[in-house]
C-alpha cells in the first residue's frame, strides 16, 4: 500500500559505505528475518480485513451515498443484511477486464521504452540510473521512464477526450466497482507469482529472505528486486505503474462525471485534480530519487505492495473525487484559497526536506541550508560483516526543527485534499488518518532500525533533534 509518500530515506545524512574502495551494505535492510506471534497475527488480520475496508468504502459511496456508518448500523440492527449488500454490488464484467488488461499491457509497453524525457528537460534525471546497493552487494540499474509514460498518457487521455472521442471520459467512473474485481485478480496474481517465483526461481537468491511462515513471507515479501529478465522489475512496475498514473486519470473521469451530472465542475474537484496532480507529477520528475526510497531499498515485493499498488492506492488514495462526485461542494473562495495555500506550503516543507537532505549527502556537508554551513551528527556503526562505516546526520534546517520534517509536509498535503470535501461526512477523510497511523508508525520502525544500527550515536542525535514530526508536541 505505498507510494511515494510513505518511502523516504531513514538517514538524515550522507552514509559513507566504503571498504577497499568498495561500497557495502548493513545488516538492517529489508524485513525481519523472525515473524513473532505477534506479527504474524498482525498479518492475518490485515490480509482479511484491508480488501473488505477497501469493498466497504467504495460500497458506501455506491449504495449509500458516501455514509460510512448508515451501512454499519443497518448490518448491526438486522434491517439488512451482507448478502443484500452483496447482490446489489455491480459484478465482475468483460468489458472491464478487457479495459483493465488493455491498460496494464499498455503501462508494461511504455514502462519498456527508453526515456527520452532527460535529453530534452533541464534538471531532470531520467533514462538509465543506478539504484542503492541491496544486502547481497547487487546494485540494480533502472530506466527512469515514469514522467514520459505520464505524458504519454496523458496526452492520448486528452486527444481522446478533445479530438478523436474513442470512449467517453467518465469510462473509469463507470466501470469503476468492476473494475475493482480486475484490480483484486491482478494484486493477488502477482502475490502469489512472486511468492512462487522467489521460491523456484528468484532473481537473486542472496536477496531473499525466508521466515518459513507462509502468512508473513507472502505479504511482505520474499525477493528485494523480483524481475524478468535485465529490466522489468516488478517493484518499480508496481510502484509507480500502473497504479500512480492511473490516479491523475481517475480524478480527471471523476471531474467528468461532475459535468455531466450537475453541469459543472466545482472548485473543490478542480483543488483535488491541480493537488493531487501536483503530487503525482512530483513523483515523476523525482523517481530517480525514489530509487533510494525504503520501498524500492528496503521492501520485500509481495501482497503489500503488488495487490497494495493495485487495489488499495488508485481506490483508497483517491476516496476525495469519489466523494465529490456523489457530493458536488463548492467552496467559499476564501476557504478554497486556503486549502490551495495548507496545499502549497505542505508541498513546499516536504520538497525542500528532501532537498537539504540530498544537497547534505551529495556536498558531503560542504554546502549551505538556509544561508549557513549544516550542523551533523558523526556516527560510526558495524556492518554485519564487522567493517566499519561513516555517517552524518544532518541537524539543520527542516532536520533540525524535527526528525522526519518530510512527513510533516506530507501531512499538510493529506489534509488539504480532505479539506475540499467540506465536513459533511468522514469517508474523505480516511486519507489523513491513513497517512497520520502509516507515517507515525514508519518513524517509529525507522527510529528502531536507527538506534539498533548507530546505538550511542543515535541518542546523541535524538538529543539534538527531540521531535519527530511537530516541534515541540510530537
Amino acid at each position: 500500500m505505498a507510494s511515494r509518500k510513505d518511502s523516504q530515506f531513514f538517514e538524515g545524512g550522507r552514509s559513507q559505505n566504503v571498504v577497499n574502495g568498495s561500497r557495502t551494505s548493513h545488516g538492517q535492510w529489508g524485513r525481519a528475518w523472525k515473524a513473532d506471534w505477534f506479527s504474524l497475527i498482525n498479518i492475518i488480520l490485515l490480509l482479511i480485513s484491508c480488501p473488505f475496508i477497501v469493498y466497504y468504502f467504495i460500497m458506501s459511496c455506491d449504495q449509500y451515498n458516501c455514509s460510512l456508518s448508515e451501512p454499519a448500523i443497518k448490518l448491526l440492527s438486522g434491517r439488512v443484511h451482507l448478502l443484500d449488500i452483496w447482490d446489489k454490488t455491480p459484478s465482475f464484467t468483460w468489458k472491464a477486464l478487457i479495459l483493465y488488461t488493455s491498460w496494464v499491457i499498455f503501462q508494461a509497453f511504455l514502462f519498456m521504452i527508453p526515456d527520452f524525457c532527460h535529453k530534452f528537460l533541464p534538471g531532470f534525471k531520467g533514462g538509465v540510473q543506478e539504484g542503492a546497493i541491496s544486502p547481497a552487494g547487487v546494485a540494480l540499474k533502472y530506466e527512469i521512464n515514469g514522467l514520459q509514460a505520464w505524458l504519454i498518457t496523458h496526452t492520448l487521455w486528452f486527444a481522446n477526450v478533445y479530438y478523436f472521442q474513442w470512449f467517453s471520459p467518465t469510462i473509469i467512473f463507470d466501470n469503476w466497482i468492476p473494475l475493482l474485481w480486475c484490480a483484486n485478480i491482478l494484486g493477488y496474481s502477482m502475490s502469489i507469482f512472486t511468492w512462487l517465483k522467489a521460491c523456484f526461481f528468484p532473481s537473486n537468491a542472496k536477496d531473499c529472505k525466508f521466515t518459513d511462515n507462509f502468512f508473513y513471507d507472502f505479504m511482505m515479501g520474499i525477493e528485494l528486486n523480483p524481475r524478468l529478465g535485465k529490466w522489468f522489475d516488478f517493484k518499480l512496475f508496481f510502484n509507480g505503474r500502473p497504479g500512480i498514473v492511473a490516479w491523475t486519470l481517475i480524478n480527471l473521469s471523476y471531474a467528468a462525471k461532475q459535468h455531466e451530472l450537475y453541469g459543472q465542475v466545482t472548485n473543490s474537484m478542480l483543488l483535488v485534480n491541480v493537488l493531487q496532480g501536483l503530487y503525482v507529477l512530483d513523483f515523476f520528475w523525482n523517481e530517480t530519487w525514489y530509487l533510494k526510497t525504503i520501498d524500492i531499498a528496503h521492501e520485500h515485493f509481495g501482497w503489500y505492495l503488488a495487490w497494495g499498488d493495485c487495489v488499495w492506492l488508485p481506490y483508497l488514495y483517491t476516496l476525495q473525487g469519489l466523494y465529490l462526485v456523489y457530493h458536488p461542494v463548492q467552496l467559499a473562495t476564501s476557504y478554497a484559497f486556503g486549502i490551495l495555500l495548507l496545499g502549497f506550503v505542505g508541498y513546499y516543507v516536504f520538497r525542500m526536506a528532501n532537498h537539504q537532505k540530498d544537497l547534505f549527502r551529495h556536498t558531503d556537508g560542504n554546502c549551505k541550508i538556509w544561508g549557513k554551513k549544516p550542523k551533523y551528527i558523526e556516527c560510526v556503526y558495524t556492518s554485519a560483516s564487522g567493517t566499519k562505516h561513516y555517517s552524518k546526520l544532518l541537524v539543520s534546517g527542516f532536520w533540525g526543527m524535527a526528525r522526519h520534517f518530510n512527513y510533516t509536509g506530507d501531512l499538510m498535503g493529506s489534509l488539504a485534499y480532505c479539506l475540499c470535501c467540506g465536513l459533511d461526512h468522514i469517508l474523505p477523510y480516511f486519507y489523513i488518518l491513513f497517512m497520520a497511523i502509516l507515517l507515525v508508525h514508519r518513524c517509529i520502525r525507522d527510529e528502531h532500525r536507527c538506534s539498533n544500527k548507530y546505538g550511542k550515536d543515535w541518542k546523541r542525535y535524538t538529543d539534538a533533534v527531540p521531535y519527530r514530526l511537530f516541534p515541540g508536541i510530537f
